[in-house]
Order: structure tokens, then C-alpha cells, then sequence
């Protein structure tokens, strides 16, 4: 690897009102070097890669590109310098081809031959071990083959800096293996990554060195395969953090949901239509989902909040059928949910938290008679907040001016202290720090504890490992069997996430529950 920096970035501040998002930073990614940026949510992440890729503009400081100082005037000028960037939400239009997407990207005379760049895309997906069918829409793709489309859109424009955002969140196993060969490859071709992740064991088998991010300031920095991954979340968080929560083994009492036959079509053009569904939870116990976005998680979900309706027959509660039950008549029925999309179904952004307690937990006392108790609504706020150290300026914040990891919590905690009988919870420790992860698992377990059923939908194998008694994959609207966690390998359960399974209901072949525990 060699040693030249590619970037230098020397005193950065980024002020904004009431906020210091960028107080002093100073980093430098050597040429061809894995960097991984670390921090808790709010630390100054983002704002620093907005800094580099051009998106805003350092009040303070300056920005060294192979050695010469320069103004990032804006994305475009990013990537003609060469700076590249995979944002954790892909930035692909369904409806073109791959091809189309790429061309999006690239000057006119690069773009106008189709042929020679569809050739150039199958010549650099296939070198770098991501191969691509140029002519496939993208609405036809998998989530990492789409990822694969933004890493190979970087390569065509010859990025000396790939800037990559979480980007094993949405990735099997299996595919986390390619995706980490790749990088390998380009770093050692001289290609430098800026690596942002909150999956540790990730970085210590892949970094070369991480910087850690506080406030907004550089607290430490380290070589991520020397230390443990304990030591690096300490950096991260402080002593006085837990950094992670044990699930001690449930006792699971009567059945309390029951889905017999569900199937929905999607009403999303790029949706998944969910395929006879069947499942049961127990009172007290843990079911994990596994599965890569797109496979009918969020389906699921709306089919069990009562956004969509069921047949009769299809869900039950505690033998109650509610298949035709709206949310409101769920929620009084003591089901909660918590959706993976925090800001517009999670919480309205521009709302106050004060105002968003009272969306969904209106039935704790805070009306009467048809008129708001707003006393009892802040104080309501203000226990959510305190009990789940939600940090904000308090409660008449908006939902919108809070770090995603906090405003997770607080959406944990307003559904969580209803005391419902039913959590779903999808994705809930999706981007956030160690520290939110472990406040939002404890209260998992908790709800557990007390006898409600919760139902985790995650993309996050290890969080799924951690917290579940039970667990099995969703692939194309199809549910796997759900086996006691101890019993399913790592192996198998990535198999099972690519669609290689049994339906629910059926029990795994001898030779299959042989596989899964060796």
C-alpha cells in the first residue's frame, strides 16, 4: 500500500445554527488505502463527506487533493477530480437500464455510444468480479446488484477516492464476501475507500486504519486489526456506554399472533407480492426476519399494521381474527409498530416530538373526551426522552432536527412504553451507533420479558443472532421456516435469504438441519 496521501483534510468547521457539525476535523486516506470513518449518530459523519464530495462547503479549513489545495465546488466536480460516492440510499432510476443509469453520469460524448459503453461496463463489472447485463432495468435487480451498479458507475468515471456509506447494511453474507474481494482489489491498484460503517467486526477484517468522530471533532484514531472490537467501540462511545445487550434464553407462553395463508399482492409497481405466509409468535419470545431489502418486508409490514387489509382467516391475536381490522382497531388490540422509514411513517418530520408522542399514543390518557391533555402529551414526550436518552433541545424539537439514531429511539421508546402485546419492529438498529442499538435491543428485550411478542425484521444478521429465540428469511415474498436461532448456521440462513428453502410450515430436511448447526 502505498504511503502519498490522496486526501487532507486539515482544520474542517462546519457551523450551523445552534450545531457545530464540523469542529476542527482533521484526516488524511493515504493512496490506495481502506479508511474506515467511525462515530455514534450525530458525530459528524456526514456532514464531513458532504465537505469532500462537494455537497456543502466548509466554513473553515481546507480540502487537499493529491496534494494541492481545493474547493470541492459540487458533486459533478467530484467526480471529475475523482472522488466517487455510494450513498446508503442508491440513487438509480428503476425504470432505465443499467446502462441508462450510467450514462446518466457521464459526459455526453462517453454516453452517446451505447454499444461501446455497455461493452466498457461488462469489461470493468467482470474485472473487478461484479458482472453486469448492461441491458437489465435495474427494477429487475437485486438489492447488491444494484450496489454493484453504483460501485462499477464510480470505476467508469475513474474514481482515485470511493466513498462508501454502510455499505454492507443491505448485503447477504455471500455477498458481503464479493463486495470486500472487490475492495481489496482496488486498493490494491491504488484506489483509496473511505469506509463508513457501524458494523465493527466489518472493519477490523477489512481497514487499514479508522479515524473516530465525536461532536464533530477527531477523538482518536486507530490500526483496526490491532485492537479489539470492544476497544474500537469504546473510542466510539465512552466508558461509561454498555456496548452490548445479552438475551438470556426466553420462555415463550401461548401463541398471541397467528398468520395463516397471507398473501397480498403488492400494490407497488417495483414491490413484492407476499406468497402464503405462514407463522406463529408466542408470548415472550423473539422471531427474527432475515432477508435483503426488496423481498416483501415491507409488505409484511403494512399487512400487519392494517395498511392493508386481510382476508378473514389470514391474522389473528390472542385467536382474535384482525384481518380486517384497521390500524387504529390493531393498535387498541395491542399491536405496535415501528417502521424502518423513521421520517413520514416512523414520524412526521416537521412536527414536534410533543405533536408526534400524540400520533400513535393518544390512547394512554393523553384525550379526553375528544380534547387533547397537553400537559399529560409533554410529559408523556418528556418520559420518552428521558427514559430512553433521546437527545434533542427538547421536546418541541422537530422530528426532522434529530440524528437518525436518536429519533429511532424515540419512536422505540413511544411504542415500546404503550406496554403493547405485539412489537413489530423493522429494521430498528438500521444505521444507527452501538450505544442506540443497545438502548433499543434492551428495550426489545424488555417487551419480551414483560410477555409481549415481538417480530424483529432486520437486515443486520449479527443483531438477529443477538436477540431472536427464532428465526428464518423472507425471499420474494416467500417466509422460510422459523427454527430456533441456536440451530441455524450462518451458511444456511444466507442460503435461505437467497430463496434455497422449504416453505414455513414444512420442516427442514434431515440433511439441511445437519448443514445449518455444522
Amino acid at each position: 500500500m502505498a504511503s502519498t496521501a490522496r486526501l487532507e483534510l486539515v482544520n474542517i468547521v462546519k457551523q450551523y445554527p445552534g450545531c457545530r457539525a464540523n469542529d476542527g476535523v482533521h484526516l488524511t486516506v493515504a493512496a490506495g488505502e481502506i479508511h474506515a470513518l467511525l462515530g455514534e449518530n450525530g458525530a459528524g459523519k456526514s456532514t464531513l463527506m458532504k465537505v469532500i464530495y462537494g455537497v456543502v462547503q466548509p466554513d473553515e479549513g481546507t480540502v487537499i487533493w493529491n496534494g494541492k489545495p481545493t474547493q470541492v465546488q459540487g458533486p459533478r466536480h467530484a467526480r471529475d477530480i475523482g472522488v466517487g460516492m455510494v450513498f446508503q440510499h442508491f440513487s438509480l432510476f428503476e425504470t432505465l437500464t443499467v446502462a441508462e443509469n450510467i450514462a446518466l453520469s457521464l459526459p455526453a460524448s462517453e454516453a452517446r455510444n451505447t454499444r461501446k459503453l455497455e461493452a466498457r461496463i461488462r469489461e470493468v463489472s467482470t474485472r473487478y468480479g461484479m458482472a453486469l447485463d448492461p441491458r437489465r432495468h435495474v427494477s429487475n435487480l437485486s438489492i447488491g446488484e444494484r450496489q454493484r451498479v453504483e460501485i462499477v458507475r464510480c470505476l467508469i468515471q475513474q474514481s482515485a477516492l470511493l466513498i462508501l456509506d454502510e455499505p454492507t447494511s443491505v448485503l447477504t453474507p455471500q455477498e458481503v464476501q464479493v463486495l470486500f474481494r472487490t475492495l481489496r482489489q482496488l486498493s490494491a491498484e491504488g484506489c483509496s475507500i473511505l469506509f463508513i460503517s457501524h458494523k465493527l467486526q466489518e472493519v477490523r477484517d477489512l481497514c487499514h486504519k479508522a479515524t473516530v468522530m465525536r461532536g464533530g471533532k477527531v477523538t482518536g484514531s486507530c490500526v483496526p486489526s490491532e485492537v479489539s472490537v470492544d476497544d474500537i467501540a469504546r473510542m466510539m462511545v465512552g466508558s461509561d456506554t454498555p456496548l452490548s445487550t445479552q438475551a438470556t434464553p426466553s420462555q415463550p407462553g401461548d401463541v398471541l399472533l397467528s398468520v395463516r395463508k397471507l398473501s397480498h399482492p403488492t400494490m407497488d409497481p417495483f414491490g413484492t407480492s407476499l406468497d402464503a405466509i405462514d407463522m406463529e409468535l408466542r408470548a415472550g419470545e423473539i422471531v427474527g426476519i432475515a432477508g435483503v431489502a426488496g423481498n416483501g418486508q415491507d409488505e409484511l409490514l403494512r399487512a400487519l399494521s392494517g395498511e392493508r387489509r386481510s382476508e378473514a382467516g389470514c391474522l389473528s391475536i390472542a385467536g382474535k381474527d384482525i384481518g380486517q381490522a384497521g390500524p387504529a382497531q390493531r393498535r387498541q388490540a395491542g399491536v405496535a409498530i415501528v417502521p424502518e422509514e423513521r421520517l413520514g411513517r416512523g414520524a412526521v418530520p416537521g412536527m414536534s416530538l410533543v405533536a408526534n408522542t400524540l400520533l400513535t399514543a393518544y390512547g394512554r390518557g393523553l384525550v379526553k373526551r375528544g380534547w387533547v391533555r397537553s400537559a399529560k402529551v409533554r410529559e408523556y414526550a418528556a418520559h420518552i426522552r428521558e427514559r430512553f436518552d433521546v437527545r434533542s433541545a427538547g421536546i418541541d424539537s422537530t422530528a426532522a432536527s434529530l440524528s437518525g439514531g436518536n429519533l429511532q429511539k424515540f419512536i422505540i421508546g413511544r411504542e415500546a412504553l404503550q406496554q403493547p402485546r405485539l412489537m413489530v419492529a423493522s429494521h430498528p438498529t438500521w444505521g444507527v451507533d452501538v450505544g442506540s442499538a443497545v438502548a433499543i435491543h434492551e428495550a426489545l428485550i424488555r417487551l419480551r420479558d414483560q410477555g409481549a411478542a415481538v417480530l424483529l425484521i432486520s437486515e443486520d444478521l449479527d443483531e438477529l443472532y443477538q436477540l431472536c429465540d427464532r428465526m428464518g428469511a423472507l425471499c420474494s415474498g416467500r417466509l422460510s421456516p422459523l427454527v430456533p436461532t441456536s440451530e441455524l448456521g450462518i451458511e444456511q440462513l444466507g442460503q435461505w435469504m437467497a430463496g434455497e428453502f422449504p416453505r414455513a410450515g414444512t420442516a427442514p430436511s434431515a440433511a439441511e438441519v445437519t448443514h445449518a448447526v455444522a
